[in-house]
Order: C-alpha cells, then sequence, then structure tokens
C-alpha cells in the first residue's frame, strides 16, 4: 500500500512555512518515542530483542514518513524525496542512540571465588541452592534451624548471627540464598519466580535434611517467607522467629506501603540512586517487565541487572539503622534482580494468609527494632494473626537486629528455642 502524503488546502504562505516547520520539529522529536513505543508494544507478541528492535523501527519509520511527508508539503518543497531522505536519517539516529543507551550492557563484573564453606543441594524442585551449615555440637537436635534472608533477592553472607551459637546447643543450623539470588541457579524462565516455587524450594530442603520438623528464622522478607510456609506446612514447623518481618499479606500492604527505606539518604547518596534510576537500558527493562517479563530477561540479563541490584543496595545499605550507627559492612554475595521483581510481583496477589494462620499453633517469636523503617501495624499484625505468638521490643536497633544488637539478638534466640525465659531487652 502505498504512503499517502495529505493534501492541504490554501493557507497564507507564513502560516504554511510555520506549520510545516512545527511539523518537522514534530518529526525530529516524536520518531525516537514512537520507535520505543513500537519497541515495548510488540513485547506483547514476542520475546525476541531483534523483533522488538525490528518493530520499533518500522513505527518509528512509519511515524517519522507521516509527518515529515505532511511537513513537506506544508513547505511546498522536497517531496517524497526529501521525505526518505529524513526518514532514513532519523532511523539512522534512532538506531545509533539506542546502541549506545538501550542496546548497552551495563557493567557485569565477573563474580568472585566461592567461598569455601558454601556448598550446593540440587533440589528435586530443579534449583540449584548454595548454603552455608554450623554443625551442631554433641547429638544434634531434630529440628535444625533454617535461616531466611530478605529481599527478596538481597542474600546475607556466612553464618547468620547466632547461628554457630545456637549450633553449640546441639541444633543443626543452615542458611541458603534462595533461588534466583546469590550462588544460586537462576531461572532461565523469570515468570517461575514465585512464592509457591520459594515454599516448595523449602519443603524440599526439609525433606533432603531428613527432618519432620524445622525451626524457621526470617528476616524481614524471610520472614514473609516463613509465614507463607506456615499457611502450607504448619505440622513440618517447631518453631518460627520472625526478624522484624515484612508483610503478612502482600495485597494488604503492597510496595512501599510496608515502610520506605530510602528517606534518609543524604544529598549525595540520593543523586547517586537517580543516577542508577536513571540508566536507560533499566528503563527499558523496567518497562518491558510490565508487558513481558521474558522479554525484560531477554534485553538485560542476571549479571547486569543483579550488579545494579548490588550496586543500589550499596547506597542504601546504612538508611535503615538507627541514627549515629556504626557504617554496615559490605559483603559481595550478588543480589536477584529478577527474583526480587518477579517474587514481590506475585507475592501481592496471593490470597489472604490470616484465616489459616489464626488456626496454627507453633510458638512464634517476633522482634522488632525501635528503628525500624517497616510501619509498626505490619510488625503488630503478626501478633495478632498467630495464636502462640509473642513481641519483643528491641531498642537501640533498625531494621536488622542481629547487625545492632547481636548478643540481644543470640540471647532472644537461644532462650526462645530452648524454652527458657526470654532475656529483658535493655538499652
Amino acid at each position: 500500500m502505498a504512503l499517502r502524503i495529505p493534501s492541504f488546502g490554501p493557507f497564507p504562505p507564513l502560516v504554511r512555512r510555520v506549520c510545516g516547520g512545527l511539523l518537522l520539529a514534530a518529526t525530529v522529536a516524536l520518531t525516537p518515542a514512537a520507535a520505543a513505543a513500537g519497541f515495548v508494544a510488540a513485547a506483547f507478541a514476542t520475546a525476541s530483542v531483534w523483533l522488538l528492535a525490528a518493530a520499533g523501527l518500522a513505527v518509528a519509520a512509519a511515524v517519522a514518513a507521516l509527518l515529515a511527508g505532511a511537513a513537506f508539503r506544508l513547505l511546498g518543497r522536497g517531496g517524497l524525496r526529501a521525505t526518505a531522505a529524513l526518514t532514513a536519517v532519523l532511523l539512522i539516529g534512532v538506531t545509533a542512540l539506542a546502541a549506545v543507551t538501550v542496546f548497552r550492557p551495563m557493567p557485569a563484573p565477573a563474580t568472585g571465588p566461592v567461598p569455601s564453606g558454601v556448598r550446593f543441594w540440587n533440589l528435586p524442585t530443579g534449583s540449584r541452592i548454595a548454603y552455608v551449615h554450623a554443625p551442631a555440637a554433641g547429638t544434634p537436635r531434630p529440628t535444625p534451624v533454617i535461616f531466611l534472608h530478605g529481599g527478596p533477592g538481597t542474600p546475607a553472607e556466612g553464618v547468620p548471627t547466632g547461628g554457630r551459637e545456637l549450633a553449640a546447643q546441639g541444633f543443626e543450623v543452615y542458611s541458603y540464598d534462595q533461588v534466583g539470588a546469590g550462588r544460586s541457579s537462576r531461572l532461565s524462565d523469570v515468570t517461575g519466580y514465585t512464592v509457591a516455587r520459594q515454599v516448595a524450594d523449602l519443603d524440599a530442603i526439609r525433606r533432603l535434611l531428613g527432618a519432620d520438623r524445622i525451626v524457621l528464622v526470617g528476616q524481614s522478607w524471610g520472614g514473609s517467607l516463613a509465614a507463607q510456609y506456615l499457611r502450607a506446612h504448619a505440622s513440618h514447623v517447631a518453631k518460627a522467629v520472625f526478624t522484624s518481618p515484612g508483610a503478612l499479606w502482600g495485597r494488604e500492604y503492597p510496595g512501599s506501603e510496608v515502610g520506605e527505606p530510602w528517606d534518609d539518604l543524604t544529598p549525595a547518596q540520593r543523586s547517586r540512586r537517580d543516577d542508577l534510576d536513571s540508566r536507560p537500558r533499566l528503563i527499558a527493562a523496567s518497562l518491558l517487565l510490565g508487558v513481558s517479563p521474558r522479554a525484560a530477561h531477554a534485553l538485560a540479563g542476571d549479571r547486569e541487572l543483579d550488579q545494579w541490584m548490588h550496586e543500589v543496595a550499596l547506597v542504601g545499605k546504612d538508611t535503615t539503622s538507627c541514627a549515629g550507627a556504626a557504617p554496615t559492612e559490605a559483603h559481595n554475595n550478588p543480589q536477584g534482580f529478577y527474583s526480587n521483581q518477579m517474587t514481590v510481583k506475585d507475592f501481592e496477589q496471593l490470597p489472604d494468609p490470616r484465616p489459616v494462620l489464626r488456626t496454627v499453633h507453633v510458638p512464634s517469636l517476633i522482634m522488632r527494632g525501635e528503628c525500624d523503617f517497616v510501619r509498626p501495624e505490619v510488625t503488630q499484625e503478626y501478633r495478632q494473626t498467630l495464636p502462640d505468638s509473642r513481641l519483643v521490643h528491641v531498642r537501640g536497633a533498625g531494621h536488622a537486629i542481629a547487625r545492632a544488637r547481636p548478643r540481644l539478638y543470640t540471647a532472644l534466640l537461644e532462650a526462645f528455642l530452648l524454652d527458657k525465659p526470654l532475656p529483658a531487652p535493655k538499652p
């Protein structure tokens, strides 16, 4: 079908020149936007980056030809030859711009060597899970302790605070990187990052350990995951500890409604965060995530976006502590971008777990730091929902109680798991 250039009736020459000039300016301005719109819209039909790029260029060419043709018609010169020339120049420009922005990979340094204490489970779910283990002293107790890290997608490093002390009391202690994070495997299909997958992995670990019941210690998102495991497998949980837990129900507290950890950035930190968030490739991947997560993953892979998430974590690593707290020591266990994005999205669509959890009689300890950015009512909901729970407020601690008050945190864990009176929190 031939392109038909609109024809215009008689206008005063000045008006025609002004309108033609404005249309030419609009052509230059709108062609890149049209390319971006076509690129993203094509993700409804395909995850191929090449096809997305071709669709973007096709839409850009159509918009450029239509607007440029109308502009030259108003100006009374150039015609189809000028239209074709301007369209070609704009497409070359769009291609060059995309090559140095959207299609230019972000930094993705090679990961360092795996620490000597890290081992791996190959689970029947298909996950290859990295973990560390503090073996029990003496005769092991029948209920191993499993620490669940936060995020989703923000793993810990090494045996967690309190882990070795619990091992000295006869507990087998494990801490693992959830699938899609740390040194554990990444999924080729990122839509597989769901809460159900995380729960299935955890239950597979329990069965692999040969334990009928386990003790769960969940930090932040790890608390949310522990609650979901309780909902599905309460009979296999001996006790549960929720440390600065995230939302009990994602649909009730979606996104930053749980609390905002980024409010206290310094101007320099804010500038750095803005710089990280404004990277064109990240913006393109984020737009694609809303249309086709597979297309987003095809454009920007795990290593570069995990590294981006790591850099963001470095910016905010000290924003969740009490004022005046010592800086947090960073580690290099990789973050998990797609695990974070997709698991959170799935978590916010799950049905309300509270009706089931109100019937679960598992002894539970909930800890909340006085400077925790998570809203108090989010933490309080655990206490109100779990019938056999106790809430302890810890002064002088932020979101990471184990880091701010390690001795008290460890004492609380030991007392709770050994059925001893809990120590009274003191300044």
